[in-house]
């Protein structure tokens, strides 16, 4: 991946009118606002935690007293604002276990993200913030299990791809109602697009978004949604991104626009990673230089489970053939092509061989399996997914063949739709080694209402035998972990395009540990 050095990047900001090189998050050349007071709540955009560790979690918010001001401000003055925060383990916070304060600049957007530590493991806690009189929703949020323990159980709802215009967030709705530990995001959170839509949910501004004040609007307009805030509020998340919180099918330094050249478009994806930080309960370790964001990482519950949290974006080669499905070309075949780059592959790899936990989850942004379309003895393959990446997906799966890796889970997003699979060493073959299960969860709008069987679905079906089950409506998928079995269920909602929807199960399948495979264990409508 090509690196900009400080000077490049400040040329290629001022060229851009991106406002140059930000400084270290928390420090600010901005004048202190003693005593501030806003005309409107500052803590429009909800509060949220994240990346739970058995000590601690990340508490994030944003002062945006006007959260869809044109300059991307929020409403908020050129001050550094000092925000209090406190977290207990009562939602009365009769007793503080913890306080602190941090520093809301501008240049960061205020937004606060307040690193907690010392907590006790695998607790719930309650948190809030304060600047001048106003304070925030209470939180909810838990810490991971203690390392080493061996928890019973684990808990946790997993989303992708909510286009804005498409739909309401009713299942954000149904999901905060929902008994989790925490909830993990794959990516699409926002859309960069123009899309106006039919049912009054346009996006802001109403063009493709270029700049950071661009992107800290549309950040802002999804999280005006009181649904997708509700289902900040009331679990941790754990986050990664696809590509359209930056551009849709974008590779490394690679847009698809001719007409943007590299530069441009690293200086684009520059100001996409900072206002993606700003809105997200990231921690610091994951804080943007330039256009370079280091987000892959891992998180462990105890000896239960550990998330390998990938990025496919930001290191990948460009798509081969072109987008869109085609019969696999030669480009698509070569072995030095990767998805995730040299690095992360090697770090995903080792993690995998080297993991005591019972489940391995690998969180991953679009689909890994063999989604042939051809149901005749030829392929017709997506490239820009893992089929268009296959001697790197090989890769992985021989790996962890090889080192004996058992109880991998890959959890995906990105295909607006339901599916899950078992993953093979030889998809061409049926009777060779299963090496993981992959769920596939479908979009919260992207797409549409939707409907239980499409075109896609009977083709995938008919093409691809390790393949058992498929959905086309929205929603999110519940997944439940004990010791000795994985249980999920796909959550769906028969419409988006209106409020109110109800939610119901679609299907149910399970793993058992030791056991490669997916089994129903419900009679699944498809």
């Amino acid at each position: 991946m090509r690196k900009l050095n400080r000077r490049g990047f400040l040329g290629l900001a001022g060229a851009a009118g991106l406002g140059g090189v930000w400084s270290v998050t928390g420090f600010s050349e901005a004048k202190a606002w003693a005593d501030p007071t806003f005309g409107g709540d500052p803590f429009s955009l909800g509060v949220a935690s994240g990346d739970p560790h058995s000590e601690g979690v990340v508490l994030w918010t944003r002062l945006a007293p006007r959260p869809l001001a044109e300059d991307g401000l929020g409403g908020m003055p050129d001050r550094r604002v000092e925000v209090r925060w406190e977290i207990c383990e009562d939602e009365n916070f009769r007793r503080v276990t913890a306080r602190g304060v941090e520093s809301a600049t501008p240049e960061w957007g205020h937004s606060v993200h307040a690193e907690v530590d010392q907590l006790r493991p695998g607790r719930e806690y309650f948190y809030r913030f304060r600047v001048g009189r106003d304070i925030s929703p209470v939180g909810r949020t838990k810490t991971a299990p203690a390392p080493g323990s061996q928890p019973n159980d684990l808990r946790f709802a997993f989303a992708s791809c909510q286009n804005y215009p498409d739909g309401y967030f009713t299942a954000y709705q149904h999901m905060a109602q929902e008994d989790l530990d925490l909830v993990v995001h794959l990516g699409d959170y926002i859309y960069e697009g123009p899309a106006q839509g039919s049912i009054g949910r346009g996006h802001l501004p109403a063009a493709e978004i270029f700049s950071l004040a661009d992107y800290r609007v549309r950040h802002a307009q999804h999280k005006t949604d009181p649904f997708l805030r509700d289902a900040h509020q009331a679990f941790p998340w754990i986050v990664t991104w696809d590509d359209h919180e930056v551009e849709n099918n974008y590779a490394d330094e690679n847009s698809e626009d001719p007409a943007q050249s590299p530069e441009e478009f690293l200086a684009r994806r520059a100001v996409a990673y900072k206002a993606y930080y700003e809105h997200m309960p990231l921690r610091r370790d994951s804080l943007p230089s330039g256009p370079d964001m280091r987000i892959y990482r891992r998180l462990r519950y105890g000896s239960l489970a550990e998330f390998n949290v990938i990025d496919t974006r930001q290191y990948r080669d460009d798509q081969a053939c072109g987008d869109g499905q085609h019969v696999p070309c030669e480009e698509a075949k070569d072995p030095s092509r990767t998805m995730l780059g040299a690095e992360q592959e090697q770090w995903l790899i080792d993690g995998l061989g080297g993991s005591t936990s019972t489940w391995k989850i690998v969180a991953n942004q679009s689909v890994m399996a063999k989604a042939d379309r051809d149901p005749g003895p030829g392929d017709l393959l997506p490239m820009d997914n893992w089929n268009g990446y296959e001697p790197a997906r090989q890769r992985i799966f021989d790996a962890v063949a090889e080192r004996g890796v058992e109880n991998m889970v890959v959890i995906t997003g990105d295909a607006h739709c339901s599916m899950v699979t078992d993953l093979k060493v030889n998809f061409d073959d049926p009777s060779s080694a299963t090496v993981g299960a992959e769920f596939l969860g479908t979009s919260i709008t992207s797409g549409g209402d939707g409907s239980d069987l499409d075109t896609r679905g009977r083709e995938w079906l008919a093409a691809n035998p390790n393949m058992k089950f498929y959905n086309n409506r929205r929603g999110y998928v519940r997944c439940s972990l004990s010791p000795t079995e994985w249980h999920s269920d796909y959550r769906v909602v028969p419409y988006v395009r209106t409020q109110g929807a109800p939610v119901q199960t679609a299907g149910s399948f399970v793993v058992e540990a030791g056991r490669p495979g997916v089994q129903p264990t419900t009679s699944a409508a498809v």
